[in-house]
């Protein structure tokens, strides 16, 4: 789980309540007819908009705001550095008793790949299609809630001239101004946090994670094409020590030191 995600909402949320409490009563900031307004305006939006499997599976994309495993890039180089040296002295095919704990699905198809004898040019095929599709997904999912971010204002501002036309209509009634006008703020309100808490986060949150996943993915790519080509353990660690910064080369453990 990303505890930055979850603490952010939480202390968003938190920051909101205290507000609201320290101001006056919690009770006059819950507006049924708002809340159907701009989830409902927004949900129905999106279903104009996007077709309903995508609507779906974003889903299965945003839970990586929440739900993501995440793996360590030096991770990834101290293990295919490690592999290398495994290559090297005692051939590709003894990496096949090693793909269970390659650690990362990713990696453990690319070294299979390798091990069966598949051509140099013919990996790097697969596993470039394989990323420039999961970053397709990515970026279908991150223009969904980003659009989910457009959809909720707009909705409450409609929500807020509904308001304004029933209080409008009901001047000669001071008893339905109050909740007329309680429509016409509120809308605004709660598609302003929809907006500003969740949907536009989790479309930067997914936006750092596709680069870091299409990080590891070419650096994945570079090893294993790297120890396929029977390069040295200290040539394929240098060129995969290039794609990071020098703070994460030197987080790099090789044979139990830092940095090789």
């Amino acid at each position: 789980m990303d505890i930055t995600t979850v603490v952010g909402l939480i202390a968003g949320f938190l920051l909101i309540l205290i507000t609201i409490v320290l101001g006056g009563p919690l009770g006059i900031f819950i507006n049924v007819p708002s809340l159907v307004c701009v989830g409902g305006g927004a949900m129905a939006s999106l279903l104009v908009n996007y077709p309903l499997s995508q609507i779906i599976a974003v889903t299965m994309v945003t839970k990586n705001a929440f739900l993501y495993k995440e793996i360590q890039t030096e991770t990834l180089i101290t293990k295919l550095v490690e592999f290398a040296t495994i290559a090297r002295r005692e051939g590709i095919l003894a990496l096949e008793s090693h793909v269970k704990d390659a650690g990362d699905e990713f990696l453990g198809r690319s070294i299979q790949l390798a091990i069966d004898g598949t051509a140099p040019e013919l990996i790097k095929d697969i596993l470039t299609t394989e990323t420039a599709f999961m970053e397709d997904r990515h970026s279908m999912g991150a223009s969904i809630l980003k659009a989910g971010a457009d959809y909720a204002p707009a909705w409450g501002m409609i929500g807020t001239l509904i308001g304004l036309v029933q209080m409008l209509a009901a001047m000669d009634d001071p008893s339905q101004i109050g909740p007329a006008m309680a429509v016409a703020l509120m809308t605004t309100l709660y598609g302003s946090v929809a907006a500003n808490l969740f949907f536009l986060p989790c479309v930067g949150k997914l936006k750092v994670r596709t680069a870091v996943e299409l990080l590891q993915k070419e650096v994945v790519i570079e090893g294993i094409l790297s120890i396929q080509s029977g390069d040295n353990p200290r040539v394929v660690e240098q060129k995969l020590k290039a794609f990071v910064s020098p703070s994460v080369r030197e987080r790099v453990v090789i044979g139990g030191t830092a940095g090789g």
